[in-house]
């Protein structure tokens, strides 16, 4: 039995990971927000909860005293928040959990990070060996200078992992599927390049790579892309997630330059008027969910033999029967 504390575990994939580990036998501890109702409800005797914040040392210092095993998920995943909250929470929380973590002898860090740390490049298969590529975008970016972080940390003794998720889904998805079921219902979603490749990754078995990589030695100080072994196009992917909610499929398109133009006008009101909502379209989105990106995860399999548990098309079916059980209303959270 280890000891593991687990940053973000009120999340989507921290939730998940949390109940993975509970069901290995291990103790979890979380770091929450002071007033996380999510995190109240999950105070047992198997998990403890330090409130605190990622941002604070001297939280993170006690959040990582007397664990073995840190997982940090922690993070502002959204494409639309203050740049000093991204910089904040996803560079000096990183550096925050690393140090603490380094002076605590620590036996492994595992940081989620993103695909994205490797930018947008369409004309070749990307892997673990490529180079870091800015976005010019603050979620992208400060995931970026994250895992950077942890790597450096790692040349100083750390052990260190690092996950890339592709595009995560699953039951608990709260942006994801949920935002493109909502658009579907309303009649709002809308393509601007056609066959848009995703590479869909189901929870559990990112999950499943998280848990790997927090025990095998040859996990030490390496990256790891992951995903369900096979793409979609988004417009297909769309297409399924209407047959399941009884809608009709989306099929209209607009030119791409148009779409990024109105994201970059959308952006520039909400930012001069001030606005504390998400725009409609952001810049981030156009470029996410226009792009043809085509990523490898062979080094998983040949590092540590992993392979993905849950096929595409089961991790699809039961995240369908999950939505079709919620609420349509609350489908689009941000």
């Amino acid at each position: 039995m280890k000891k593991v504390l687990i940053t973000g575990a009120t999340g989507f994939i921290g939730s998940h990971l949390v109940e993975k580990n509970l069901k290995e036998g291990h103790a979890v501890r979380i770091l929450a927000l002071s007033g996380d109702k999510k995190a109240s409800e999950m105070q047992s005797n198997s998990i403890e909860v330090i409130y605190g914040d990622i941002r604070e040392q001297r939280d993170v210092k006690e959040a990582v005293r007397g664990v073995q095993i840190v997982y940090h998920l922690a993070a502002i995943v959204t494409d639309w928040a203050p740049k000093t909250l991204f910089e904040q929470v996803n560079i000096e929380g990183a550096r925050n959990i690393c140090e603490a973590s380094l002076k605590n002898g620590i036996e492994r860090l595992i940081e989620m990070s993103t695909n994205d740390v490797f930018g947008l490049v369409e004309d070749v298969v990307i892997d673990e060996s490529f180079d870091y590529k800015h976005w010019r975008e603050p979620y992208a970016d400060t995931k970026l200078e994250a895992a950077k972080i942890v790597h450096e940390y790692g040349q100083k003794g750390l052990p260190v992992s690092v996950a890339y998720p592709c595009w995560v889904y699953g039951p608990g998805d709260t942006t994801f599927v949920p935002s493109i079921a909502d658009a579907i219902l309303k009649g709002e979603l809308i393509f601007w390049r056609k066959n848009v490749i995703i590479w869909p990754a189901y929870v559990k078995n990112v999950v499943d790579l998280l848990m790997v990589i927090s025990q095998h030695p040859n996990a030490v100080g390496q990256g790891f892309l992951v995903h369900d072994g096979i793409s979609d196009t988004f417009q297909n992917f769309s297409a399924r997630i209407a047959d399941a909610i009884g809608q009709k499929k989306p099929v209209f398109h607009i030119p791409y330059w148009s779409a990024f133009a109105a994201s970059c006008i959308m952006e520039f009101t909400w930012k001069v008027c001030r606005k504390k909502t998400r725009p409609l379209l952001t810049k981030y989105i156009v470029k996410n969910l226009g792009s043809r990106l085509r990523f490898s995860i062979k080094k998983a399999e040949s590092l540590l033999g992993w392979v993905p548990p849950v096929k595409y098309e089961e991790g699809f079916q039961e995240t369908v029967q999950w939505l079709k059980q919620t609420n349509p209303a609350l489908w689009k959270q941000k």
